[in-house]
């Protein structure tokens, strides 16, 4: 007690401002609205080649003797929509079997846009390395979806896909201020 009661007269010490959920998740925000906006990668499997396909997102061009291999073109609506990662605009669709409902392809969407932070829990201390003060909170991170096609939306939210994830972020108090010290 005498020491903290030296501290606190001696030199003034004050304690670290309060970090709130609300402030913590603003920090976030702002670093992905920093960063350039991104396509989606979404994952296209039998049911999302059949959706894609009543939209005319793409044309089946040619099947192959199996009867299981296709190639499907896409379509000037579908060019609007996504691209290949082989770049192209060729789907090579080259499932095991006829059977195989394991097999995915994997289309980036056109639209671009900023990754959203949301669902923050407590904040809480912690240590950081090259921080005299911190704290840190887990959230959730979202793709945006805005501007997409709804029928890529609704490929996106078929299995396999992975729209949000889990992150912690820590903070620390630089000059008085909580600033992002980092994204795990």
């Amino acid at each position: 007690m005498a020491l903290v009661g030296a501290c606190l007269a001696a030199s003034g010490c004050k304690s670290a401002p309060d970090l709130t959920q609300t402030q913590a998740l603003a920090l976030i925000q702002a670093k992905y609205d920093q960063t350039a906006p991104v396509g989606v990668d979404i994952v296209v499997n039998n049911q999302g080649m059949v959706q894609g396909a009543l939209a005319k997102l793409w044309d089946r061009t040619k099947i192959y003797p199996n009867k299981y291999w296709a190639d499907f073109k896409l379509t000037d609506a579908g060019k609007k929509a996504v691209k290949l990662a082989g770049g192209g605009d060729t789907i090579e669709w080259r499932p095991d079997s006829i059977t195989d409902t394991h097999y995915i392809y994997t289309v980036t969407t056109i639209a671009s846009n900023h990754l959203k932070a949301h669902d923050i829990g407590d904040v809480q201390d912690e240590m950081v390395a090259g921080a005299d003060t911190a704290k840190g909170a887990s959230y959730s991170e979202s793709v945006d979806l805005t501007g997409v096609p709804d029928v890529l939306q609704q490929i996106a939210h078929n299995p396999g896909n992975k729209l949000s994830s889990k992150h912690h972020a820590d903070f620390a108090l630089v000059n008085g201020a909580w600033t992002l010290h980092g994204i795990q």
